[in-house]
């Protein structure tokens, strides 16, 4: 074992701490948090919530609007422009999720995070069979340019 004696370095210790005061070791709450509280109301306030929720309702049209893509998405040009659509889903679904979350919008942020789970499960989809990572179907091909 070590050479020291730890209970005197542990009585150095406690005579260290009984010469700081109280409020020295655990200084008091100072009044920041409320200016900074007011601060975060206010900018809450300067911005419209009717444009948080205009954010969101264009995702959710997207989102819903991915449902009944009205193109081939077999592969080619229509898969570039399915999986294009889809990653403007998930970037609308981050962008509706930050401000839903600046606005303490709780289940509008919720709806927003889930719109982007649904634009990656949607990219999955079409990716993970082409990569190889799932198995390819009739209507998921392996390949990722069209034939003939």
């Amino acid at each position: 074992m070590s050479d020291r004696n730890w209970d005197a370095e542990l009585k150095k210790i406690d005579r260290q701490l009984e010469s700081v005061s109280d409020e020295a070791m655990f200084p008091a709450k100072t009044a920041k948090g409320a200016p900074a509280k007011a601060q975060a109301v206010e900018q809450q306030q300067s911005t419209s919530t009717w444009g948080v929720f205009l954010r969101l309702a264009l995702t959710v049209a997207l989102g819903v609007g991915m449902v009944f893509w009205p193109y081939s998405a077999r592969c080619g040009v229509g898969l570039a422009g399915y999986l294009g659509a889809v990653t403007a889903l998930v970037v609308s679904g981050v962008w509706s999720s930050v401000w839903t979350f600046r606005h303490r919008a709780g289940k509008a942020h919720m709806l927003s995070l889930l719109l982007v789970m649904w634009g990656l499960v949607l990219a999955s989809i079409e990716v993970l069979p082409r990569a190889g990572y799932a198995k390819a179907t009739a209507a998921h091909p392996a390949e990722w340019r069209c034939k003939g």
